[in-house]
């Protein structure tokens, strides 16, 4: 159930096809099926870090039984994509990282 959120101020022209990577990415980084990932990307928000409105964002990974002790690589692989397909520096990206417990997510009528 891996869940991956990009909330940015840049306008995402390509945005489906930037999800979808996004979404391929997330699979690929916790070694999951893709079809339990759910990816949003959220672009034109209205966003300041460190007090200026260029290009930054904020991303939410969270998975069940995130390896907490990849989150560096994650971190760096994260940051790579969000560079090449929306131009954001990572010194521009916060990234939290959330390892959620089986019975606090729900799907299907059911918890995990």
């Amino acid at each position: 159930m891996p869940f991956i959120k990009v909330e940015t101020n840049v306008s995402a022209p390509g945005a489906e096809e930037t999800v979808k990577a996004l979404s391929a990415l997330a699979a690929d980084m916790l070694g999951k099926p893709e079809q339990y990932v759910l990816a949003i990307l959220e672009d034109g928000k209205t966003l300041v870090f460190g007090g200026s409105a260029e290009p930054a964002a904020y991303v939410t990974l969270d998975s069940i039984g995130l390896p907490e002790g990849r989150t560096a690589e994650f971190s760096a692989s994260i940051c790579r994509f969000l560079e090449s397909a929306l131009g954001i520096p990572g010194e521009r990206v916060y990234i939290a990282f959330g390892d959620i417990e089986r019975h606090l997510f729900g799907w299907d009528g059911k918890t995990f």
